[in-house]
C-alpha cells in the first residue's frame, strides 16, 4: 500500500500545533490499515531573532488586541484540551516569547536520523510543559538528548549555520503556498487540512483522501 504523505507545517511555539499532532496520532490509531509518511516543516510565529523576550500573556494580548484576562482564559482552555490528550501544558502561561529558528534547525537535523518527531515532541514538552527558552542552545541540546540524539553534536550544529538554508527554504516555500496559520496538514501534495481538527473529523478526511488516491 502506498502511504499517505503528510507534510505538517508547524511551529514549536504554537500550542495548537502540539495539539494538532496529538489529534493526528489519535486519528491514525483508528485507521490501522493506513500507512503514513510524515514530514515536519518549519513555520515561525515570531521571526524576529532579535526581539526582546517577554511574558507570553501580555505579548499575546497585544498581538491579538485582547485583554490579558481574555488571553489567560484562552490559554486555560488550551491547557484543558491538551490535558485531555495527555500533553504536558502545565506551564503554558508562564513561558516567554522566543524565536524558534534554531529549534527548527535541530528538527531538520533530527530528520536525517529519523528522529524529527521525537525532537519536535521534546521541544513542545520543554516549552509548554516546563516554560523553557527554546531559543537557548543549552535547552535545545538537552531536548536533542531527550529525543535520543547526541548532545555534543547538537551543540556543534547550533554553533554553526548547518540546516539554516533548509529551514529558510522551508519557511519561504509554505509562505508562498499561502500557508499563513498553523498547524497545516498537506496530504499527498494536494489536499490542505487547516488547524487542529478533532481526531474523528481528521480520520474521516484522511480516509476519504486515501480512498480517492487508490481509485
Amino acid at each position: 500500500m502506498t502511504p499517505l504523505k503528510i507534510d505538517l507545517v508547524s511551529d514549536i511555539a504554537c500550542p495548537w500545533c502540539a495539539i494538532g499532532y496529538a489529534r493526528l496520532e489519535q486519528a491514525l490509531k483508528t485507521l490501522p490499515e493506513l500507512a503514513v509518511e510524515l514530514e515536519w516543516h518549519a513555520f515561525e510565529l515570531d521571526p524576529n531573532k532579535n526581539a526582546a523576550k517577554e511574558p507570553i500573556l501580555p505579548a499575546l494580548a497585544r498581538k491579538y488586541g485582547k485583554s490579558e484576562t481574555e488571553m489567560r482564559q484562552a490559554q486555560t482552555h488550551i491547557m484543558q484540551v491538551a490535558t485531555e490528550l495527555g500533553l504536558n501544558f502545565s506551564k503554558l502561561q508562564q513561558r516567554t516569547t522566543c524565536n524558534t529558528f534554531d529549534a527548527h534547525r535541530l528538527v531538520k537535523w533530527a530528520a536525517t536520523q529519523d528522529k524529527a518527531t521525537q525532537m519536535k515532541l521534546a521541544l513542545f514538552d520543554a516549552y509548554f510543559g516546563e516554560a523553557k527558552d527554546v531559543s537557548d542552545a543549552a535547552v535545545l541540546a538537552s531536548c536533542a538528548e531527550q529525543a535520543g540524539l547526541d548532545k555534543t553534536a547538537a551543540h556543534t550544529i547550533l554553533a554553526s549555520n548547518d540546516y539554516a538554508d533548509i529551514v529558510r527554504e522551508d519557511i519561504a516555500k509554505y509562505q508562498q503556498a499561502g500557508i499563513s496559520s498553523v498547524p497545516a496538514f498537506i496530504i499527498n501534495n494536494k489536499y490542505l487540512i487547516s488547524g487542529a481538527q478533532e481526531p474523528k473529523q481528521l480520520a474521516a478526511s484522511l480516509l476519504q483522501i486515501h480512498s480517492e488516491s487508490v481509485n
